[in-house]
């Protein structure tokens, strides 16, 4: 909501000399969330104060003193403090330990969250700079009551307060705009909208990387609107302490338990663990490393499927994929009642950037991610959303929808929606967002996805459309052999050379040496044959000087080992397109590792077939390396996963006529020409 966004903005012209830009928030965010605390329990407060004076002697548990508490402020938290915010304006000299009073009068749940933002500091910090009376009155003086603005007005103004502070800041957070968040929700929710409909229908929400708790307050408010009945428990994990504190403020203010938002990492410690949900949704952060949580997802790898990270992992630099295995791993299981009806299951929505489409070759972490998820038809549907989108990110951006409970229809399939074009343009700017979902693009993007048709935006197929077969084809080894004085001194260089035995190394220097100068050799055959007959006549050589030089027996011969004969291979020889090829003892062509390539067979056609179609024509002597097999089926190359939605919607345009360029070239060389003319003249 950018006018109460820009009312509470204002508040910060007060900061201004005694904090740097960069450091606002740290005062209008705590600030902002005490005013809204304030406000929520101005009509139960002294109904609280008056159950604390009846209860406060009775021996009662800290629990059921909560209990007593919450039930009489009618919400989930109370403040036990004389003062209001409005109230703490009368005693100027006073203001500094009053607001500390008033802020320690929170139930714990509330006292936490001033914690995280290290409230107590900004007050001696503002009294130190004589602001903080200034700045205690411009919030008592903004209406922040629920029945004024709503949750949803309040989040919004929280989102975009936080991007304009990310602007200052030189490293920045993304947070997802509510267009995107809603029309996620949308498809998240549409296939339960009979469910959700009913009386008292009860349901759970999760979102292992909650933020501010927008993705959750929008889905409850979606819910709710639909069925007022319906109860829901909102669930997160947050890392970042300022939005874990706004996230839980909200909840509290939304009757939510505010214990259900967790601090920390949610790779790194899942503070879920062993517990399941209905409906999963999350924006990870793109392109960050997992390195912090390294010990614990390598030590649940290890685990197998016994862990949330079994399929695979992906590079260090990129955790997103692993915050989809870790919703997967969410999932409510699917039960079968007595009438063989099926329940439970959950559904998961999650934005990610373009690396989980296609980052990862065959056999890689991301790849075999990819392949389980397709294995397991898990996957439903991916949107690409149009650009700029973002506030902080200008990248293409896709929503994935994935569950375990694929209507009828959809089992085995995987629809694509292409919304990239459908958007409006903001008149200004926010951030790097430069365009929105209107309302009525949302609706239609949600219609495509439920009229599940192809179409020129939406794209149906077989999950095993995604996978390939990567073979590895080998082209035979072809080498001349020129025996120089430089090729010599590389190979002594060589550390395989120096770990010859003496008499070896020097048998075969003086064999190489007697080859200078020699015509090249055009097979590898015929140069074996010379090199084995000059290295037994070098190793006589060097064993006569020996046993001179020691008077012992007469020389023997030496022969060359298959590791001396690669080494000299290694560094004699060049490939050659005109010579002979190479071969191993059995006859069989030695492949040449420069001239190794792959090829992406279509899964489930034959290999065989596809490589004299595709490859034997082009390179007849080829062959297929079947030493490379897939670990999980024994066939031959290895089973790769890929979504390449630009290809699926690409639309062929062809060039203009020759004519039509040629026609434009001659009037811009005619327009040129004038305007020199009259430079000329």
């Amino acid at each position: 909501m950018a006018k109460l966004a820009d009312l509470i903005w204002k508040n910060a012209e007060l900061l201004r000399g005694a904090y740097k830009e960069n450091e606002y928030r740290k005062v209008i965010l705590p600030f902002t969330i005490l005013r809204r605390l304030d406000c929520t329990l101005e009509s139960t407060k002294q109904a609280a104060l008056d159950q604390w004076e009846t209860i406060r002697d009775q021996g009662y548990t800290p629990e059921m003193n909560d209990t007593f508490l919450t039930r009489a402020s009618g919400t989930g938290f109370y403040n036990l403090s004389r003062f209001t915010l409005a109230g703490l304006q009368a005693d100027p000299d006073g203001l500094r330990d009053n607001l500390e009073h008033y802020v320690n009068g929170f139930s714990h749940n509330v006292r936490e969250i001033f914690e995280k933002f290290t409230f107590l500091q900004v007050i001696d910090k503002l009294q130190e700079k004589e602001r903080l009376f200034l700045v205690l009155q411009r919030f008592a003086e903004t209406d922040l009551h629920p029945d004024v603005v709503s949750n949803i007005d309040m989040g919004q103004a929280f989102e975009e307060l936080l991007r304009r502070f990310n602007d200052l800041s030189p490293a920045g957070e993304q947070y997802t705009p509510r267009d995107a968040i809603q029309l996620m929700v949308n498809i998240l929710l549409d296939p339960d909208d009979e469910i959700l409909s009913r009386p008292g229908v009860v349901r759970s929400i999760y979102d292992p990387a909650a933020g501010t708790g927008g993705m959750l307050s929008v889905a409850e408010e979606h819910i709710t609107t639909m069925n007022p009945r319906a109860k829901l428990s909102l669930f997160g994990q947050e890392l970042e302490d300022e939005t874990y504190a706004i996230c839980k403020a909200d909840m509290l203010i939304r009757g939510q338990d505010p214990a259900n938002i967790a601090l920390g990492d949610s790779l790194k410690s899942d503070l879920h663990a062993g517990k399941r949900f209905d409906y999963l949704l999350s924006n990870p952060p793109y392109g960050v490393e997992w390195k912090p949580a390294k010990d614990t997802v390598e030590k649940e790898y290890k685990k197998g499927y016994g862990g949330r990270f079994g399929p695979g992992l992906p590079r260090i630099s990129d955790g997103q994929m692993l915050f989809t295995l870790h919703l997967l791993s969410k999932m409510q299981p699917l039960t079968k009642t007595a009438d063989g009806t099926i329940t439970g299951g959950s559904r998961i929505g999650v934005v990610h950037n373009g690396s989980p489409l296609f980052t990862g070759d065959a056999g890689s972490g991301e790849s075999e991610i990819r392949r389980w998820i397709l294995e397991n038809d898990y996957l439903e549907a991916i949107v690409a959303l149009p650009p700029d989108m973002f506030y902080n990110t200008g990248i293409n951006t896709y929503l994935w929808f994935l569950t375990n409970r694929k209507e009828p229809h959809r089992k085995g399939k995987i629809q694509l929606i292409n919304a990239v074009d459908l958007f409006i343009r903001l008149q200004k700017s926010l951030g790097k967002k430069r365009n929105e979902l209107s309302q009525d693009q949302i609706e239609e993007v949600t219609q495509i996805y439920d009229d599940f048709q192809a179409g020129s935006r939406s794209r149906i197929f077989d999950n095993t459309d995604f996978f390939f077969r990567k073979v590895t084809v080998e082209r035979p080894l072809r080498l001349r052999f020129d025996v120089s004085a430089e090729k010599v001194g590389a190979l002594r260089d060589d550390p395989a050379f120096g770990r010859l035995k003496p008499e070896m190394s020097a048998a075969l220097i003086s064999a190489l040496e007697t080859l200078v100068g020699h015509k090249p050799w055009m097979d590898a055959v015929s140069f074996n044959v010379d090199l084995r007959m000059a290295f037994t006549k070098g190793s006589e050589r060097v064993q006569e000087c020996s046993a001179q030089a020691a008077s012992s027996a007469p020389a023997k011969s030496i022969q060359p080992t298959d590791a001396i004969i690669k080494l000299v291979h290694k560094h004699i020889g060049e490939r050659d397109e005109d010579a002979t090829i190479v071969r191993d003892v059995d006859g069989k062509p030695l492949p040449d590792a420069e001239l190794r390539d792959t090829e992406k067979v279509p899964y489930g056609e034959d290999v065989k077939a596809y490589f004299a179609r595709e490859v034997k024509p082009h390179w007849p002597e080829a062959w297929i390396n079947e030493t490379v097999r897939d670990e999980k089926d024994d066939q031959v190359g290895l089973v790769g996963t890929e979504i390449n939605f630009n290809r699926y919607f690409y639309i062929y345009q062809p060039p203009r006529p020759l004519e039509e360029i040629d026609a434009e070239l001659k009037q811009v060389e005619a327009e040129i020409a004038a305007l020199l003319a009259e430079v000329t003249e």
